[in-house]
């Protein structure tokens, strides 16, 4: 059995780990998320990201966070099974839980080399972060890392994915 718990770091063991492989000319790329049901978007974007740099570092919201983003009755899978699958996944190397309303503060602890969301996160025009709604993104750009957004794939959300669900007859479940 191959166990990827240790995977799973506090952040301040991975602030150390982070900051020793970047002072070695490695390029740390992180993105944060609820990944309350994993899907081909997530996958995509995740291996996507992994392709950026050496090492990819996800950022977890945790249970209490994730209710306050998507509201009662989520997350349906809680925070340690959540960051278990997260770690399963080749291309992450690292994933910590925050309990910050924003991964603000944890970016700010590890400072990755390249901070990357979803383009649904872009400014109207689309080439830019909309500030407003990543706000980790001004974190990055005050110590010199990189924001990149990547090309977000359409009608694969966890939303969407919920919502076909509940579409489905009683009992095809």
């Amino acid at each position: 059995m191959n166990d990827t718990r240790h995977k799973i770091c506090e952040r301040q063991d991975l602030a150390s780990e982070v900051q020793r492989r970047q002072q070695a000319g490695e390029r740390g790329v992180f993105t944060n998320g609820c990944f309350d049901l994993l899907h081909f978007g997530h996958v995509r974007s995740l291996q996507e990201a992994r392709a950026l740099g050496n090492f990819l570092i996800v950022g977890l919201n945790n249970d209490s966070g994730v209710r306050v983003l998507k509201g009662s009755g989520r997350p349906l899978v809680p925070e340690m099974e959540r960051a278990e699958i997260l770690a399963a996944l080749a291309c992450i190397d690292y994933v910590t839980i925050f309990d910050e309303p924003t991964a603000g503060p944890l970016v700010q602890l590890l400072q990755p080399t390249i901070y990357v969301k979803g383009g649904d996160y872009a400014n109207i025009q689309g080439r830019e972060p909309d500030l407003s709604r990543l706000p980790e993104a001004k974190v990055v750009q005050e110590y010199g890392g990189i924001v990149r957004l990547i090309p977000y794939l359409p009608h694969h959300s966890t939303t969407e994915l919920i919502a076909a669900i509940k579409k489905l007859p009683e009992g095809s479940v």
